[in-house]
C-alpha cells in the first residue's frame, strides 16, 4: 500500500452514498456528490462557505451549514478544500458570517490573510 502523497489512485478522496435516505442533501452540487464529509470537519471553524447562526434550546450559537456544498462537490474539489482550509484552522467566532465570506488563512507568523 502506497502512502496518500505518492500515490496515484485518489479513491480516499470521497465516495457517493447512493443508498443514503438523504441523497442529494445539498442542491446545487455540479460535480459527483462527495458524501465523506457529510459532517464538515469545518463546523468548528471559520469557512467561505455559506452559514446561518442560530441559537439553540441552551442559548448556544450554531453554524447551520445545510446550503454550503463546497465539502460535497468533486471528490478531488471538496477534499482540497477541506485539506487547504484544515492546514490553519481559525475556530469560528460565532458571529454572523461576514461579507465577503472569510479568507483562508496564511501559516502562522504570515499576514493576516490569504489574498
Amino acid at each position: 500500500m502506497q502512502p496518500k502523497d505518492t500515490t496515484n489512485n485518489e479513491a480516499f478522496k470521497g465516495f457517493t452514498n447512493t443508498s443514503c435516505p438523504f441523497l442529494p442533501c445539498h442542491k446545487g452540487v455540479q460535480r459527483e456528490f462527495n458524501c465523506l464529509f457529510c459532517y464538515c470537519p469545518l463546523i468548528a471553524y471559520e469557512c467561505p462557505g455559506p452559514y446561518e447562526v442560530f441559537t439553540d434550546k441552551n442559548g448556544v450559537k450554531r453554524k447551520d451549514c445545510s446550503a454550503c456544498t463546497l465539502p460535497h462537490d468533486g471528490y478531488h474539489q471538496s477534499w482540497n478544500f477541506i485539506q487547504r482550509w484544515l492546514e490553519y484552522p481559525v475556530p469560528w467566532s460565532a458571529n454572523e458570517q461576514t461579507d465577503p465570506p472569510t479568507r483562508r488563512p496564511k501559516p502562522p507568523g504570515s499576514d493576516e490573510f490569504e489574498d
